[in-house]
């Protein structure tokens, strides 16, 4: 159950802590005084702070789905690491240190996706549910924010995300890759699958997508409002999305 532990705790450790970071600070940077930025100045912070996120967590995201799926695979051709530091280590050794950035294209483009789509979208929620006058800028309005963000986010990141997941597990046959890249996975899948394939499992992609999405975006509010209060004497202790 607990198969690529230690990958997915590195890969968040990397990856969310950046993306979020750089996006909270380019969001402060855009802003003019109590105005947010605009909806696509948004998204292009979203797009920056992913494409920078993604490629620094690409190795864990390596080991992560190397580890997970060695189950799945033949006896003699499971690559049994014990860690994450042990997967990087062996693919560093056995593969190459470029090994590690396999797949990173696909890899920053749907980070661009999904943070355009996820930070964008719940800042702009957020913004759209203050301006009815029946929220206040509380934890209620953020779960609401987060979980139309959610929403947004599955139907943008499903496609690249398959992507993603394929090119990074796909087996190299005779030295011929399975995949071209991601244009080429999108192609094969509509072919054989058909387009809504792409979409497939879109509820329980969503049922873990909108809880992980609520409790991010509650935890970096809350720690927003901490911040600013403690460091930067901001009494009010706005979270700054």
């Amino acid at each position: 159950m607990y198969t690529g532990l230690s990958a997915g705790l590195l890969r968040q450790a990397s990856y969310t802590t950046t993306r979020l970071g750089i996006y909270t600070m380019l969001f402060d940077k855009f802003s003019s005084g109590d105005k947010p930025p605009g909806f696509f100045t948004k998204a292009g912070i979203g797009m920056t702070a992913g494409a920078i996120g993604a490629f620094v967590g690409t190795p864990a995201e390596i080991s992560l789905i190397r580890m997970t799926a060695d189950g799945r695979l033949p006896v003699d051709q499971q690559r049994g690491y014990t860690n994450v530091f042990n997967a990087l280590f062996r693919i560093t050794k056995e593969e190459g240190l470029l090994t590690l950035w396999r797949g990173c294209i696909p890899t920053v483009t749907r980070a661009m996706v999904v943070n355009a789509a996820q930070l964008a979208s719940y800042s702009q929620a957020k913004q759209f549910l203050l301006s009815t006058a029946y929220f206040s800028d509380n934890i209620m309005c953020h779960f609401g924010a987060s979980m139309i963000s959610g929403l947004v986010t599955t139907a943008a990141s499903m496609p690249v995300d398959i992507a993603k997941t394929r090119i990074q597990n796909m087996k190299i046959i005779d030295g011929v890759p399975e995949y071209k890249g991601a244009l080429d996975v999108f192609l094969k899948v509509i072919r054989s699958e058909g387009l809504l394939s792409l979409w497939k499992g879109f509820t329980p992609y969503y049922a873990r997508l909108g809880p992980h999405t609520v409790l991010t975006f509650i935890f970096l509010e809350q720690m927003n409002k901490m911040y600013r209060r403690i460091v930067m004497n901001d009494l009010e202790g706005r979270s700054g999305l």
